[in-house]
């Protein structure tokens, strides 16, 4: 290899070593805003690590909720774009989720690249690396029972990382399958230790199952550093290192379109360099991976029309599918949306549906004391004062508060 092509190749390597040293280095004041600071000393890692947690706002300790989690690495840098993100889209296009940051601010090449490097491109290499799978024995023997026996969290998971971290990422999917079930790989950089990962993929994506595992992964618009004349259609026929980190991250997805089992999308963003694409993808990437969560059949829910009995099924449907994708059993609709059906269907008139939406809501939402509450004004509405009194006695000895006593004493004069 001749001294002008390693200094360039060099040059390249310090541009992406100098932006991973920026991530590292970035002000987290605001972060401090966003998300919860923590930590948990590691016997695995010999280390005390640093993490940063959001709890949804609809989070009552009272309902023994558990949320779907986002485990992010450089979380100390793309936690506040996670969580923006997750407010939102949450709801409607994906559920509420507990957000967790992984701070990779020190060692950050030790944890995440998946094999030890003496050199890069020709050059000395004097930072720690390969310890990946290290990393991820911390993350499923020491992080993930931390935050699931402290926050409430479940154990349907998600994993972002970028770059390295997308890496990382791309190493958990294929090594450790059993831990995500969902992965977003944002352009990463399967070009580490001449495509290793990438070999290692071929075998492995070829003879084994990844039957519900979802994997978003991206790729950035600079292909090559220097030659503007390649392009997405012709970057594959390039032999140079310059393309070496694209043409990893299109033969990888190659191989994961190839594997049945596995959930695959893949997105190209030719105008976002390697450090934007992470918003983007960060978008995308969590609205692909939840497509099946988003609502179905609204325009039934919202028709006039629609039976009791057919409203019953959809709303049936949703919580098994629910159920299937999660493992465990979570509200088919949020506690606000029954409620205001409910409520909309009564002042409709339309009785046997609002008293439909109020038991939903009970049954999904057992410790509500609103629940409740809307149950009692729909036995008021219809001068059933005697059930209307259960339910708000009910609704009292959840809460304690006491509007609903003072609501008790009216209604029992007329009972």
């Amino acid at each position: 290899m001749n001294t002008i092509k390693i200094v360039l190749i060099f040059s390249l390597s310090f541009l992406i070593q100098q932006f991973a040293i920026a991530q590292e280095k970035q002000n987290i004041q605001f972060l401090q805003n966003v998300g919860t600071p923590d930590s948990l000393y590691s016997n695995i890692l010999k280390e005390q690590r640093k993490i940063y947690i959001q709890i949804p706002e609809s989070y009552e300790p009272s309902q023994n909720q558990k949320y779907p989690v986002i485990y992010i690495l450089d979380g100390d840098v793309f936690l506040p774009t996670v969580t923006n993100v997750h407010n939102f889209y949450s709801g409607g296009f994906m559920p509420e989720m507990l957000i967790v940051g992984i701070s990779n601010a020190n060692n950050r090449m030790r944890d995440l690249t998946t094999s030890k490097v003496t050199e890069m491109w020709g050059m000395p290499l004097e930072r720690e690396s390969g310890e990946a799978a290290n990393f991820i024995k911390f993350i499923e023997s020491e992080l993930i029972p931390f935050v699931e026996n402290k926050y409430p969290a479940s154990n349907y998971r998600t994993l972002i990382g970028h770059s390295y971290g997308g890496l990382f990422t791309t190493y958990a999917l294929i090594n450790h399958p059993e831990i995500f079930a969902n992965y977003i790989a944002i352009d990463p950089s399967l070009n580490w230790d001449g495509q290793k990962l990438l070999k290692e993929a071929q075998r492995k994506l070829a003879n084994n199952t990844y039957e519900g595992k979802s994997l978003f992964m991206s790729l950035g618009g600079q292909l090559h550093m220097q030659n503007a004349q390649v392009t997405i259609d012709n970057v594959m026929k390039d032999t140079s290192d310059f393309t070496l980190f694209a043409r990893s991250n299109i033969a990888f997805a190659d191989l994961a379109r190839n594997n049945k089992d596995l959930a695959f999308n893949w997105k190209f963003y030719p105008n976002d360099l390697h450090g934007t694409i992470p918003f983007p993808s960060i978008m995308d990437g969590l609205v692909s991976l939840f497509e099946w969560y988003q609502m179905e059949n609204t325009d039934k829910i919202n028709s006039y029309d629609t039976t009791k009995e057919s409203l019953r099924q959809i709303i049936k449907y949703r919580e098994q599918k629910l159920k299937d994708r999660f493992g465990y059993l979570e509200p088919p609709y949020p506690e606000e949306i029954l409620n205001m059906l409910g409520y909309m269907n009564m002042d409709m008139d339309k009785l046997d549906k609002s008293k439909m939406y109020f038991e939903f809501a009970i049954e999904y939402y057992p410790q509500s004391a609103n629940a409740y509450d809307s149950m009692a004004d729909y036995y008021e509405k219809n001068e059933d004062y005697k059930n209307a009194l259960i339910h708000l006695k009910k609704a009292f000895e959840i809460s304690g508060d006491d509007s609903y006593r003072d609501r008790i004493v009216e209604l029992e004069k007329n009972k």
